[in-house]
């Protein structure tokens, strides 16, 4: 039996908790952020991805479907904007959003919108700072979808999403759905099909005037944060990625099943923010069979903020502003923060975000000051958040990169740019088939000398291949080195005497006059 001691004891620490948790759900969310330069403005447009089909032949009774089968994505642009005296959204208006998210030509009925209005938020007139349809700003912006969480809708970062676009960006944003259905499914074909939206927004976005395609980022919340890595690996058009808690961390076991997804070889600079400490308890609730996507994201810039009081759910708006401040989950965060503190939080995540952008497609030398200093020389509380900034090192063991890096070094350093890519591992290696038809291939844009290196690195791994000689000849040929020519496909015929190619190019060679000096 307990003393009454260790009861009244008990009874003190469960009324202090009580009292926090309910401190912390107190006060109504408010984004601390000043908006940037910019009106902003909002486009809302319902579209399909034909390419994609999304419903079934037969609805729910079996009967034949009458309406349109193409993946259906409710698309929302924020965007820099013209002033204007039009009343802005509220955060009711993007509520009722819902009644033609999927069903463009039969929304919802008034009452069910209302009853999600309802569900949904304590503040449905709380004014937004987007002027739906307002005229956009002359300029070039650059772009950044935004990918949201588990099944989520395309505005539950609304707040993040304007204070971008305030800024100098154009903000592109879909829902969150499964390959076939409204909700999304917890396994790569779910994840694949989010990425597969990202790309089609990023193509879309071209169609949008002032929307910079040079300069692109996939902001990702939760699973959103796990599917902007996939886009990004199949993508190159993307240039930045930002994980709010994202899924990457979580479900390594999906990255490994996808096959074509590789952290260690990825270059691209990553703002990745995490939540509270994560107890042994929570981390079984995670598989954890499969890569560390932040270990292994050593060749891009990794700026890992660690956002100590917030839970997985306040990291975005919509979440802040539940009726209960919960996400689904029904987390419990810290009990020594205060709702006050935790609405302070968000803001940070949107500043941080906001310079990772501006130091990385903008190029701002500020921004990127900013990243590489302490979040307390940034005035951030020193118990709100720490910051560590990685910066990308070596070459990543991938072709891509050893291409890239011999266009900005010179195929005459093929060889020790070969040797720089395998000491990071040294499971890399090039087959000869791989670089004889890039050599061919080069040869036949009429780049001798580069097609000549590389027919050189070929065989340095592979001295005993024919083929290699004989592309090698082939290069001195069509360059007038008539002599190293005749060397080469005489090696080649020493390798493989049955290589009529070279016969017949060594009798050509021999017979015709010499070149003129």
């Amino acid at each position: 039996m307990r003393s009454t001691a260790s009861f009244v004891l008990c009874l003190a620490l469960a009324t202090a908790s009580s009292m926090t948790a309910a401190a912390r759900n107190a006060t109504v969310f408010q984004f601390l952020e000043k908006p940037g330069p910019h009106a902003v403005g909002l486009k809302v447009v319902d579209q399909y991805d034909f390419s994609r089909v999304y419903r079934n032949l037969t609805d729910d009774l079996g009967k034949p479907y009458s309406g349109e089968r193409a993946r259906p994505l409710q698309t929302l642009i924020w965007y820099p904007a013209e002033k204007s005296v039009a009343k802005p959204m509220t955060v009711g208006d993007y509520i009722g959003l819902l009644a033609t998210e999927t069903s463009f030509d039969k929304p919802l009925p008034p009452a069910d919108v209302q009853a999600k209005v309802a569900e949904i938020t304590l503040a449905p007139a709380t004014p937004m700072w987007a002027v739906r349809d307002a005229p956009m700003k002359p300029g070039h912006f650059p772009v950044v979808i935004y990918a949201p969480s588990f099944s989520n809708t395309s505005w539950e970062n609304a707040d993040l999403c304007e204070y971008l676009a305030s800024y100098g960006y154009v903000v592109v944003a879909g829902p969150d759905m499964g390959a076939n259905t409204r909700e999304m499914t917890s396994d790569v074909v779910g994840v694949n099909a989010q990425a597969r939206d990202i790309s089609f927004l990023i193509s879309y976005a071209r169609s949008l005037p002032g929307a910079d395609l040079s300069e692109i980022a996939v902001a990702g919340y939760s699973w959103g944060g796990i599917s902007n890595l996939f886009a990004a690996a199949r993508d190159n058009r993307i240039d930045a990625l930002v994980a709010l808690d994202g899924s990457m961390r979580y479900y390594p076991e999906l990255v490994e099943k996808a096959g074509d997804v590789h952290p260690e070889e990825m270059t691209l600079p990553l703002l990745f923010f995490t939540q509270r400490e994560i107890t042994l308890e929570d981390a079984v609730k995670f598989h954890q069979t499969g890569p560390s996507v932040l270990n292994e994201w050593t060749h891009g810039d990794l700026v890992t903020a660690h956002m100590v009081g917030m839970t997985h759910g306040e990291f975005s708006s919509r979440g802040q502003r539940r009726r209960d401040v919960r996400n689904a989950s029904h987390e419990e965060g810290p009990d020594d923060y205060s709702r006050e503190e935790i609405i302070a939080s968000y803001s940070w995540v949107a500043r941080y975000t906001l310079e990772f952008l501006d130091a990385y497609l903008k190029h701002d030398a500020a921004a990127m000051t900013f990243l590489k200093k302490t979040p307390e020389e940034n005035g951030v509380p020193r118990h709100l958040m720490s910051v560590d900034f990685r910066v990308a090192k070596g070459l990543p063991p991938s072709l891509a990169s050893f291409r890239e890096e011999l266009g900005r070094q010179g195929f005459d350093h093929a060889a020790e740019v070969y040797s720089t890519v395998q000491k990071v591992n040294h499971g890399f290696k090039l087959e000869e088939s791989e670089i004889n038809t890039w050599g061919y291939e080069l040869m036949s844009q009429d780049h001798l000398p580069e097609a000549i290196a590389l027919f050189k690195l070929s065989l340095q791994n592979f001295p005993d291949s024919g083929d290699s000689y004989d592309g090698l000849g082939e290069a001195y040929m069509k360059s007038g080195q008539e002599q190293l020519a005749i060397e080469s496909y005489t090696k080649s015929l020493e390798k493989n005497p049955d290589n009529d190619n070279a016969k017949q190019k060594l009798k050509e060679l021999k017979s015709a006059p010499p070149t003129a000096k």
